[in-house]
């Protein structure tokens, strides 16, 4: 594999020795390396109390938000690094461009971003009750999971976290939006496919919409290395319409009468 050997191998080597990065290979028509986080809150989002158990980091209070008349939409964005605009300029992460473009068309939304970089499906979790309690969504978009592989954590774990907080949302009366990702082939064939699976699953066993890998047209790219930062991890301003657009049909659909 000389593409891996001469630019994956080496970016890994790079990443391992970075203290604090939470990174994970997606594969798809060919492997690509991205980071899911550093532990570092960025967030376009309304002031939220973070667990110190899970992030000593704070999120900026600032919300993004498209003027909503009563009975609008209320979405909750619940992220790692992928969705908190790590290393773009504010405003720039698809995030934002989905509040743009709810703005454009005239959808009345609010649009609260609790992203954290580096975040798991645990931290996600035990953020969740009180962003519930906050912003009553309706509508959970869950973007985590990856971290998760990148610390070893054994998928089951990562799958009760997943179905708690669908459960969760759903408990109130939230649609949920699931975003999914992927790992390495160097995990393993069997690791691989259940990771990539649990997203699957868990979206067919809660009813859930689903975007079974939010990176495609990035990471299967014929020009992927345009899409990345400078540090060949995060996808950089160019990736971020990408992204939005692999989210947005499954979203309105969710917000459909």
């Amino acid at each position: 594999m000389p593409y891996f050997n001469g630019y994956l191998k080496p970016l890994l080597n790079a990443v391992n020795s970075v203290r604090g990065v939470s990174w994970v290979y997606v594969r798809s028509a060919g492997a690509l390396i991205l980071a899911l986080g550093l532990n570092t809150a960025m967030a376009i989002t309304s002031s939220e109390a973070v667990d110190a158990k899970h992030s000593s980091a704070k999120l900026p209070a600032r919300a993004s938000v498209v003027p909503a008349s009563e009975g609008a939409h209320r979405i909750v964005i619940l992220g790692d690094s992928i969705s908190a605009e790590y290393g773009v300029k504010r405003g720039t992460g698809w995030v934002s461009l989905l509040t743009q473009r709810l703005a454009q068309q005239k959808i009345p939304a609010t649009v609260t971003n609790a992203s954290i970089s580096g975040d798991t499906t645990s931290g996600g979790r035990t953020r969740l009750p009180s962003l519930l309690r906050r912003h009553a969504p309706t509508i959970l978009v869950i973007e985590l999971g990856a971290n998760d592989a990148l610390r070893g954590l054994p998928l089951a774990s990562t799958r009760a976290n997943i179905d708690a907080m669908i459960q969760m949302a759903q408990a109130i009366g939230a649609k949920v939006l699931l975003l999914g990702m992927q790992v390495p082939p160097n995990y393993g064939a069997r690791y691989t496919a259940d990771f990539a699976d649990m997203f699957v699953q868990a979206s067919l066993a809660h009813k859930t919409a689903l975007v079974p890998f939010l990176l495609t047209g990035i990471a299967d790219s014929p020009r992927s290395a345009a899409l990345f930062q400078a540090d060949r991890i995060h996808p950089n301003e160019l990736a971020q319409p990408i992204m939005l657009d692999n989210a947005w049909p499954s979203l309105i659909r969710l917000m459909a009468p």
